[in-house]
């Protein structure tokens, strides 16, 4: 084999590469928090609305989660002007990715609900506490605790999908990488720098989760 690496041609373009990043992590946040305020509404309207809201609910998260994200992604940026609503590129890979998550978030908090026993509330109340502190020493840790590391899986997953939206020409990392491949034709060096720019954020973002969970979440031990 006669290919010699040239990943300095690539390090040239390290401004793009870290705005590239830099993007993907602000578009995965946007979508995160957005998501999770639909996964919210979506699993208290799941557990406790009527059944014709639940239907609508379930549909959801079917359709979603059965289908190709590249295909949802297609749906809202070149489907959505055929109904009159025309989105810029990294608005429709904003709402593509909060739509995805909000299934999954939905799912992963109905789950968190529902593992919380009723009789831990009944305790609770016979305890003589108030609403507000069986939902804050009852209800809240034990849910999160439960559903903690779902999410934040489900947070890295979001970010490595981000990068399906370089499809629509999205502001993210492996829109950039493409563009400066374009220029440098060195596709292996331009791919390989963006497999380790993801590999690292995965990493330090499940270090800082871990270190979190560690810090807040875990149950003291017992002697």
């Amino acid at each position: 084999m006669s290919y010699e690496f040239e990943f300095a041609d690539v390090f040239a373009y390290w401004p793009e590469l870290a705005a590239g990043a830099l993007h993907t992590l602000i578009l995965s946040g946007l979508a995160m928090a957005i998501g999770m305020v639909v996964a919210i509404i979506g699993a208290l309207a799941k557990t406790s609305g009527p059944p014709p809201l639940r239907y609508v609910i379930d549909a959801y998260i079917e359709l979603i989660r059965n289908t190709p994200f590249l295909i949802q992604v297609f749906v809202i940026f070149f489907g959505l002007p055929s109904l009159g609503l025309r989105l810029s590129s990294n608005s429709a890979a904003l709402l593509a990715l909060v739509v995805n998550v909000g299934a999954y978030g939905i799912e992963i908090i109905r789950a968190g609900i529902e593992s919380i026993s009723k009789g831990q509330i009944e305790a609770g109340k016979s305890l003589g506490l108030k609403p507000l502190q069986i939902f804050r020493l009852v209800i809240l840790k034990p849910a999160i605790q439960a559903i903690y590391p779902s999410l934040t899986s489900q947070f890295i997953l979001l970010m490595l999908n981000s990068s399906v939206c370089s499809a629509i020409a999205a502001s993210e990392l492996t829109a950039a990488a493409g563009d400066i491949q374009s220029r440098t034709f060195r596709s292996f060096e331009v791919y390989f720098v963006a497999t380790a720019i993801y590999l690292v954020l995965s990493i330090v973002f499940w270090c800082l989760f871990a270190g979190i969970e560690r810090a807040f979440l875990r149950q003291p031990s017992r002697r």
